[in-house]
C-alpha cells in the first residue's frame, strides 16, 4: 500500500509558525518529487512548493517565498513544511503529493490533507 499521511496542522495566530510532516510508507520517497499543495475554502487547490528528486532544487509559490522552507528527511522518509511568519490568507488545507517531476503533478500520490487555520 502507498500512502501519505499529514500531520502538524492546527490553529495558529497570525505572524506564529507550525511544521507540516508528511510521512510516506510503501515506497521510498527519495525517488519522487513532493509537493505541497493548499485549498482554501472556496477557492481551488494550488501549489505551494515542491522539493525536487533529481537536482534537489526547490520551488515556492510567490506569496510564501521566505516564510515557508520544504525539506526531507530521508531516514524518516518523511518531507516537511516549515511555515513561519503565518498570515490568515494562509489559512488552508495542506496535503502533499508524490510525483516523479515537480513539473507535473496529473499522476502522483496524495495525502488525505491537514487543516491549517490563522487567526486572531
Amino acid at each position: 500500500q502507498l500512502q501519505l499521511v499529514e500531520s502538524g496542522g492546527g490553529l495558529v495566530q497570525p505572524g506564529g509558525s507550525l511544521r507540516l510532516s508528511c510521512v510516506a510508507s510503501g515506497f521510498t520517497l527519495d525517488y519522487y518529487a513532493i509537493g505541497w499543495f493548499r485549498q482554501a475554502p472556496g477557492k481551488e487547490r494550488e501549489g505551494v512548493s515542491c522539493s525536487s528528486s533529481s537536482d534537489g532544487s526547490t520551488r515556492y509559490k510567490e506569496s510564501v517565498k521566505g516564510r515557508f522552507t520544504i525539506s526531507r528527511d530521508n531516514a524518516k522518509n518523511t518531507v516537511y513544511l516549515q511555515m513561519n511568519s503565518l498570515k490568515p490568507e494562509d489559512t488552508a488545507v495542506y496535503t502533499c503529493a508524490a510525483s516523479r517531476t515537480c513539473g507535473s503533478f496529473s499522476q502522483a500520490y496524495w495525502g488525505q490533507g491537514t487543516q491549517v487555520t490563522v487567526s486572531s
